[in-house]
């Protein structure tokens, strides 16, 4: 028997081995080297594989890219950091995660379900089912009404939507319900269901947006629509619908009114233009006529002061010249009979005698 101990052998005989070499068993020592060697080279390979899937984690958990309509947050050891722009973006591996976000604007409806749930499916018609919890509200007169609200809103601050991003969404929609039902509130039902809505969205949309300002949690309000409102019961609904009709028919009348009066409103203003060209046209003449008149009573006045017998006698031939021709004579009679005789008719004949 032998044993190896390092490099060196040592044998142990038996009985009578003084008297001569005797074999026996041999205990021999072993270092282990060669052993440690074999091993390292079988664990050499597996380390290098090793190595190279590390590097290629490391190089794959280095770079991310970021597209135009995604911003992200960048945590170091926990600590986050925003990232607006998109491209190719590099970090370090294992101490930092990247945790993307859209920039795009997302809806949540208020009063409905468009998921098609199994709690709340859609109808035969595959529309959106009413969430009578949500959409049943009480109006300022005391009347129920059924309104849908489709809220639109957008990640405005990233960091804060990452620290809030457990929360905000449900923090969103209890401020939305509770502000929406405090503006319904103050609205009869008929503002409600027809003139109101305009009015109440952009109250309940200024309401919301301070209160996330307050809250600060990384979301901000892009628009508040009311999608449907109406009553609960149908014949409510049918007497609404026929105010809403004669309310339609008014306007239309009003729209024809005002479209006759656009068309008859141009004639008419031409008339007025030419009715004043007319009268100022009247005034102009009649006061180049007086003017006139007043000249050449001045040029007469001027020629009486001159002569006052001749201008007289002249005064008076164009009068007598004016006048007859338009005279009657009138003959009585020694018996009382009355002849009227046209003065044109002795004109004539004196005129005709004196030319014999």
């Amino acid at each position: 028997m032998s044993f190896f101990m390092g490099k060196k052998f040592v044998g142990f005989g038996g009985k009578g081995s003084q008297k001569g070499p005797q074999k026996g068993p041999e205990v021999v020592f072993d270092s282990g080297e060669d052993g440690n060697r074999k091993m390292k080279r079988m664990l050499r390979p597996i380390k290098f594989g090793i190595l190279v899937v590390f590097v290629a984690i490391a190089a794959l958990d280095s770079f991310y890219t970021l597209s135009e309509n995604e911003m992200a947050v960048l945590t170091t050891f926990g600590r986050p950091s925003s990232v607006m722009t998109s491209g190719p973006k590099f970090k370090y591996p294992f101490i930092q995660k990247v945790y993307k976000m859209s920039k795009e604007i997302k809806g949540m409806p208020i009063g409905y379900d468009s998921d098609y749930n199994t709690e709340y499916p859609a109808d035969s018609e595959n529309n959106p089912v009413s969430l009578p919890s949500e959409s049943e509200m009480i109006t300022k007169d005391f009347n129920f009404v059924n309104v849908d609200f489709y809220i639109e809103y957008q990640i405005v601050d990233p960091i804060k939507a990452y620290i809030n991003s457990d929360t905000a969404i449900s923090i969103l929609k209890n401020l939305a319900q509770s502000y929406i039902r405090d503006t319904v509130g103050s609205y009869s039902v008929d503002e409600v269901i027809t003139t109101g809505k305009s009015e109440i969205q952009a109250k309940v949309k200024s309401l919301l947006s301070e209160r996330l300002e307050q809250e600060d949690i990384g979301i901000g309000i892009v628009n508040v629509t009311i999608q449907d409102a109406e009553p609960p019961t149908e014949a409510v609904n049918n007497a609404f619908k026929a105010v809403e009709d004669a309310k339609q028919g008014m306007d239309t009348k009003i729209n024809e009114a005002k479209k006759y009066q656009s068309e008859q409103l141009p004639a008419a203003n031409a008339k007025a233009d030419k009715a004043a060209r007319d009268a100022e046209a009247y005034r102009q003449q009649r006061i180049s006529e007086a003017e006139g008149q007043v000249s050449r009573f001045n040029d007469m006045y001027e020629e009486y002061a001159k002569y006052p017998l001749i201008t007289k006698k002249r005064m008076f031939y164009e009068t007598m010249e004016e006048l007859l021709p338009t005279l009657k004579v009138i003959i009585n009679g020694s018996d009382g009979t009355q002849t009227m005789l046209p003065l044109d008719s002795f004109v004539s004949e004196n005129q005709n005698g004196g030319a014999r």
